[in-house]
């Protein structure tokens, strides 16, 4: 079933139909469907080829051979260099075709100066007769390759793509689910079309967190090592500062302190992890993002947060077998897990939801001293785009709340806070379910009202 990724295909249709042969660069995480949608988007007039670790002359004959079954004979020479293919390919054909290098990043390992050879071939015009995509998903080298000034290919792409992981409200049409069963399983297999083929294959939640997650043979039980080979030697400071986020340790300081390094030696990686979309930046609103001293870490991922907020602490008991017992304590706490990525949930769908004919903001988190002095949250607070209303919100994982201690208390939050506000204030509470006792100035929203707006 293939879901999503409208906005991909017409990009990459609209590129293939030009009258001027195209450079193309598609990349993103691993397990993203690159491959699927190139696969889908490709005519029957390409070339598909999907590099490995291969040295370099065996990756040229492997992609001649391809090419012989639409170019008879055409890998009878025998080619010394990617450039003498990449040229006799162009001399060979009548036709405008497609030619697609899947994970590219795997040639350039080994043939560092293939990025010069596209260069001097693009600059040259020397692929008149065909297009050239290039997909790989070590998102360093390939955003590299495509938007470093120092790259041959800078600035001679006709599209640069991202496929980025998919959103909830896809998940809930691939599994159909209910809004808040999407929530619980998004939890764990997060926007990545490859684990929801995984999780589809058992029919039970449980037994396929179990058999795939939970268990030392499972499909994705050594996933994240596999991601961080993507795109690092060495995945051992990720790994390190990804548990320390998963155990609760969200300052730059407090990292820096376990880890026994200055805040300083910190900053590369985690702006490096944060551009991978793998943790997120949090700051108070209205703080300024260059200059706040509040900043927190989270890790962003739902399946990485998973994984290292409960496989990693469990993986001695894991290795033991003991799967049940595992389960069984992050059944205890997964709620309270939940309530976390809803928080989140509810405040990316603030720009997406219309309140009172008003367009928001993106939505924020807000900690600190309010006028009296004393220690305050807001878990979600936004301005409209016209700057004449304020919103600020409660956010429940529970099925039942008291939507009057709830008013009462934003009532006395937004007396309290310490920044200038637009003349008119909105309260709101997101909750799993179970309102009661609603009030006309309270808006409420539940799963199916948040899930429904996304993207």
């Amino acid at each position: 079933m293939f879901v999503n990724r409208e906005n991909e295909i017409e990009r990459l249709q609209q590129a293939l139909a030009s009258e001027k042969p195209q450079l193309i660069v598609v990349y993103g995480r691993r397990r993203c469907g690159k491959s699927t949608l190139l696969r889908k988007v490709l005519q029957q007039n390409s070339i598909y080829f999907s590099a490995d670790m291969r040295e370099t002359p065996l990756q040229i004959a492997a992609l001649a051979n391809q090419v012989e079954k639409m170019i008879p004979g055409f890998k009878s020479p025998v080619y010394p260099d990617w450039e003498s293919l990449l040229n006799n390919l162009n001399r060979s054909l009548r036709q405008r075709i497609t030619l697609c290098l899947d994970e590219f990043p795997y040639l350039v390992k080994n043939s560092p100066e293939l990025p010069s050879v596209i260069q001097r071939i693009i600059d040259e015009k020397g692929h008149q007769n065909y297009n050239l995509v290039i997909c790989g998903s070590s998102q360093q080298m390939m955003y590299g390759l495509a938007l470093d000034s120092s790259s041959p290919l800078y600035g001679r792409s006709d599209e640069i793509i991202r496929i980025k992981p998919m959103n909830i409200r896809h998940l809930q049409e691939y599994l159909q689910i209910s809004s808040t069963d999407a929530i619980t399983e998004y939890a764990i297999w997060g926007g990545v079309p490859r684990y929801w083929e995984i999780r589809k294959l058992n029919t039970h939640f449980e037994e396929a967190v179990k058999k795939h997650l939970l268990d030392q043979n499972g499909l994705l039980y050594e996933e994240p090592e596999r991601l961080f080979s993507d795109e690092m030697r060495t995945s051992v400071q990720a790994f390190s500062v990804l548990s320390l986020i998963g155990a609760g340790c969200h300052r730059m300081s407090e990292i820096a302190g376990r880890l026994g390094k200055p805040a300083t030696q910190l900053s590369r990686l985690l702006g490096f992890l944060t551009n991978l979309g793998y943790i997120r930046r949090e700051i108070p609103y209205g703080e300024s993002i260059r200059s706040t001293k509040k900043s927190l870490y989270k890790i962003d991922d739902p399946f990485l947060n998973f994984y290292f907020t409960f496989l990693l602490p469990n993986k001695s008991r894991l290795e033991f077998g003991l799967i049940d017992l595992v389960w069984s304590d992050i059944r205890r706490q997964y709620d309270g897990y939940l309530s976390g990525l809803w928080e989140d949930l509810c405040r990316r769908s603030i720009p997406f939801i219309k309140i009172d004919g008003k367009q928001f903001n993106p939505a924020a988190r807000w900690w600190g001293n309010g006028l009296e002095g004393k220690p305050m949250e807001l878990d979600l607070i936004s301005e409209s785009t016209d700057h004449t209303v304020m919103l600020i919100g409660e956010v429940k994982w529970s099925n039942k709340i008291s939507t009057e201690e709830i008013n009462a208390t934003l009532s006395q939050k937004s007396q309290n806070l310490p920044f200038k506000k637009p003349p008119r204030i909105i309260k709101a509470v997101f909750s799993k379910s179970g309102f009661t006792a609603p009030y006309p100035e309270l808006r409420c929203f539940t799963p199916d009202d948040i899930i429904s707006v996304m993207p």
